[in-house]
């Protein structure tokens, strides 16, 4: 149970949920100019906890509140709304908090928590669904799903003035998943295609699918690992899908230990990363390949180059669950995370990798995604100075070669850029947007970078427009929101053209 002396830091200054949700406001103040690719609308999801946690909290698992800007010919439009989900809706008809979350998850006591919440859900249906879908969100077969990788996807409408409507679960081929969904699915923009994949406690532990790009979804190819595993992310590419098995476990077991997670990070086990042809009917293909421990929140893309599969990544050599804590003030100075390349011989069965920058905590990769799955030059990387608070975006050129052994980042080496949000002021992961689509039309790096931030020192919050090709320390545009909004994940910009389909 949570020691209420000890503040809870992921409910407290701008981490803090707002309100009430806010219906679309128009006419918002821009400074310099919103570019006509931005046409349509940004979007990122956060945690927004509607009631007081039961016990301890942590803001992976609470529910999600989706915060939209919508922009047509140079006008913004903010808007708020919280994802509906079941849990939420149950929860609603209580008037109070009553899943657990992660917080509550520690020693015997977590686990009878666990197990008198089994007991009374004649009061929850948990068949449809009992996550946050606090995560991240991806549009695909005209459709915006919001996840959160304990769960299936929401279904989320946009209306034609950014308003955002719950339509609920999504079904696919009128059956329920019997699986989780991952929150980081990936979409081949040459095939329109999406890979996705769900982990559980229960063997083999990762089921993989294929949903075309009209939305049929093929039969499960199950993944067999020896132990239940956290999966965050995975890759693919032109022709292979990437599953890491990495030394981050999960299980009753290690709530009994009396962590303050449900997870253990063993780092004398290897990590393992499996590539499977992406189109294969079952795992006997499978190639598995060892590399030193370490664990991995997020990819930035994956490629083939020869005989070699190549992955980009924000590598952690050695993950402090400590950092995953409520009670204490996260503090990124000891968690390292540096951009690496791996590569996977597919002839030879080794494995090898290359550190690509050195310093400060590097997070929340993105690239144009015009060329997922295809070899790409530039990641854009997130500073962090916390799980969500953004000091600064870099701009990292893969074709160029790092500096390392230093203890902040600059300019040199493979540092094309470096945006610095200054003092006080705190970003989110940043969302690229291509001038043109597609690859043939433009230099990959001709575009802007848009994402909220917030300015601790007046309470205010913005959405920032960068040049992502020159990185200017001056924004394209500036947009004044009014209202505040919270820390959170991960972000989606959806086009004007996909708005046309929903």
């Amino acid at each position: 149970m949570h020691d209420s002396s000890h503040p809870l830091h992921y409910l407290s200054g701008n981490f803090a949920p707002v309100a009430v949700e806010t219906p679309p406001t128009t006419d918002l103040p821009v400074r310099g100019h919103l570019p006509e690719c931005l046409n349509g609308q940004f979007l990122r999801v956060g945690p927004n906890p509607k009631f007081a946690p039961v016990a301890g909290y942590h803001c992976f698992y609470d529910c999600r509140m989706i915060h939209g800007l919508r922009i047509k010919n140079g006008k913004a439009a903010y808007v708020s709304r919280y994802v509906e989900t079941s849990r939420l809706k149950q929860e609603e008809s209580f008037g109070r908090a009553k899943f657990l979350k992660i917080g509550d998850l520690k020693g015997r006591f977590g686990l009878l928590m666990i197990m008198l919440q089994i007991l009374r859900l004649g009061s929850f249906d948990i068949s449809y669904g009992f996550g946050t879908s606090n995560t991240a969100l991806i549009y695909h077969n005209g459709k915006l799903l919001a996840l959160h990788e304990v769960d299936k996807p929401y279904v989320v409408k946009i209306l034609e003035n950014g308003d955002l409507q719950t339509l609920g679960l999504l079904d696919y081929d009128d059956k329920r998943l019997g699986h989780s969904f991952t929150a980081h699915p990936k979409i081949d923009p040459f095939t329109g295609e999406m890979f996705t994949f769900g982990y559980s406690l229960g063997a083999p532990y990762v089921m993989y699918r294929v949903i075309s790009r009209d939305g049929f979804m093929h039969n499960p190819v199950p993944i067999t690992i020896p132990e239940p595993i956290m999966m965050h992310d995975f890759a693919i590419t032109e022709n292979y899908a990437i599953f890491m098995d990495l030394p981050l476990y999960l299980g009753p077991a290690m709530i009994l230990k009396g962590k303050n997670v449900p997870y253990i990070f063993d780092g004398t086990k290897n990590a393992r990363f499996g590539v499977l042809p992406r189109y294969a009917e079952n795992e006997l293909q499978i190639r598995w390949f060892e590399l030193p421990s370490c664990f991995i929140f997020h990819n930035a893309n994956a490629w083939e180059e020869g005989d070699e599969v190549v992955l980009i990544t924000c590598r952690i050599p050695d993950l402090d669950l400590e950092m995953l804590e409520d009670i204490r003030k996260p503090n990124a100075e000891n968690w390292i995370t540096e951009l690496y390349e791996m590569r996977f011989n597919m002839k030879t069965g080794l494995a090898s990798q290359k550190k690509l920058s050195s310093g400060p905590v590097i997070q929340y990769p993105r690239i144009n995604e015009s060329y997922t799955s295809r070899k790409q030059r530039y990641v854009y990387g997130t500073i962090i100075n916390s799980l969500a608070k953004v000091t600064g975006i870099v701009k990292f050129d893969l074709h160029a070669e790092p500096e390392l052994g230093k203890d902040k980042i600059e300019v040199g080496g493979n540092v094309q850029g470096i945006f610095d949000l200054g003092a006080g002021m705190f970003g989110s992961e940043a969302t690229f947007v291509p001038s043109d689509s597609g690859i043939s039309s433009s230099e990959e790096d001709d575009g802007y970078l848009i994402f909220f931030a917030h300015d601790e020192n007046s309470g205010k919050s913005q959405a920032i427009v960068i040049d992502a090709r020159t990185m200017s320390a001056e924004p394209v545009a500036v947009v004044e929101l009014p209202n505040r909004v919270p820390y959170g994940f991960h972000a989606l910009f959806v086009t004007e053209s996909w708005l046309g389909e929903t």
